[in-house]
């Protein structure tokens, strides 16, 4: 199974969406392998987003991902990567299908309410960025064998 990342941003933290954020993953049927909700340092921030530094909109988005706390997730699944960018929609919302969470929920792209794995290599790189692996929870789902073929 894949694993990947995913981070509910400080605006969706803010704005009450965890939960629907959540619930919108797990009815996908993607698992909950790891969670930790923190106030993100400089430090991991700015490791975090490293392939962005260049960028004119970098320290910005430094100061925006340490303002308030996040929730950062492990998610596990067939394609999980897919499946979260899928449900979460197109970076920019007005872009993201209907349905999807930044399609029902955001405005901004520079407020898009989460961040997922973008690879399946860059969701292996971000875990192990975000989480020690005895953080993370291996564990039987009831449900899988009606998920899964």
């Amino acid at each position: 199974m894949e694993q990947t990342f995913v981070m509910v941003k400080p605006d969706g933290v803010q704005r009450g969406l965890v939960g629907e954020i959540v619930a919108r993953l797990e009815r996908r049927g993607l698992k909950l392998v790891g969670a930790k909700f923190m106030q993100v340092s400089q430090e991991l921030a700015a490791e975090h987003y490293a392939e962005l530094k260049d960028k004119p909109f970098y320290p910005g988005l430094i100061d925006y991902i340490t303002s308030a706390p996040v929730l950062a997730m492990a998610w596990e699944g067939k394609n999980a990567v897919g499946a979260v960018r899928q449900t979460l929609g197109a970076t920019k919302p007005s872009e993201a299908a209907p349905g999807s969470i930044r399609h029902d929920y955001g405005m901004d792209v520079g407020r898009n309410l989460a961040h997922g794995s973008d690879s399946p290599e860059n969701g292996a790189r971000e875990v192990a960025l975000w989480f020690q692996p005895e953080e993370l929870v291996s564990w039987e789902r009831a449900t899988d064998a009606w998920i899964f073929e």
